[in-house]
């Protein structure tokens, strides 16, 4: 059955649409059918896969909104075995139209019912708040990996954001687990980033991911030309970090490794 990992965070500007972008072309690169869906109304990870967000016909907006079956909404990308469920202007507006609907908190989980054996993975990039659509994707979700930026305020509102998981673990789904945290935009040549590497790990304990994500310019530049950091700089700092991100992914499901695509 698939796996379904939400990226979630409630800070803005964390990576977390970057990673969105970078870790599902990671597990492509490393055989793992996997689709991705683009929840946050900025449509980073759609235009950040080459997606012209505002020439979206149909994408998530639809299938949660007007019930347009989750098929019909799947693209292609440019990268093999990775699949994309685009975000669309609409999306502004989706989470007042979603308040007074039956059964608001699953629509997504609904929509991918029958999905559930064609991918291995299926990540969802949240918006960065704490609304319906963020409550859609936790609710479907098996598991929510947390990326927090590598700075003075890392740790703002986390904690606040853990317990609203487990609140929905208790209400709305308990299967939902914390797959962990990990640690973007990661300068290892100042203090601070130590001293918050430390704090994550009290924090998160070994569930903290053992990979950090560097912050670089040529991760920084990718989604302005629409591609992954793999497509964009396949030798770069930024492509081996999230490959190995995806790899320790991986590894912790007891996967041990197999000849790139």
């Amino acid at each position: 059955m698939a796996e379904i990992i939400a990226i979630a965070n409630q800070k803005g500007g964390v990576g977390k649409s970057t990673t969105a972008i970078n870790l599902s072309a990671a597990l492509a690169h490393l055989g793992q059918d996997a689709l991705i869906i683009d929840l946050d109304p900025q449509g980073n990870t759609t235009s950040g896969l080459g997606v012209n967000k505002g020439s979206v016909d149909a994408g998530i907006y639809h299938s949660l909104v007007e019930n347009t079956p989750l098929e019909k909404t799947i693209k292609a990308t440019g990268v093999e075995l990775l699949d994309i469920v685009c975000s669309s202007p609409e999306m502004i507006g989706a989470e007042m139209e979603l308040a007074d609907m039956v059964s608001r908190e699953n629509r997504i989980k609904d929509a991918l019912k029958p999905f559930q054996d064609t991918y291995s993975y299926v990540l969802i990039d949240c918006p960065p708040s704490l609304g319906l659509l963020t409550i859609n994707a936790l609710a479907a979700a098996t598991r929510v990996l947390i990326p927090i930026q590598g700075e003075y305020y890392a740790l703002e509102g986390l904690a606040q954001f853990i317990e609203a998981v487990n609140r929905i673990q208790s209400a709305l789904n308990p299967g939902l687990q914390i797959e962990g945290g990990v640690l973007t935009m990661f300068d290892p040549r100042y203090t601070l980033a130590g001293q918050v590497k430390s704090e994550l790990a009290r924090f998160f304990g070994d569930s903290l991911f053992k990979t950090h994500i560097p912050r670089t310019v040529r991760l920084a530049e990718a989604p302005g030309f629409g591609k992954t950091i793999f497509q964009y700089d396949p030798r770069s700092r930024g492509s081996e970090s999230y490959l190995a991100l995806a790899g320790e992914l991986l590894s912790r499901r007891g996967w041990k490794g197999m000849k790139l695509n």
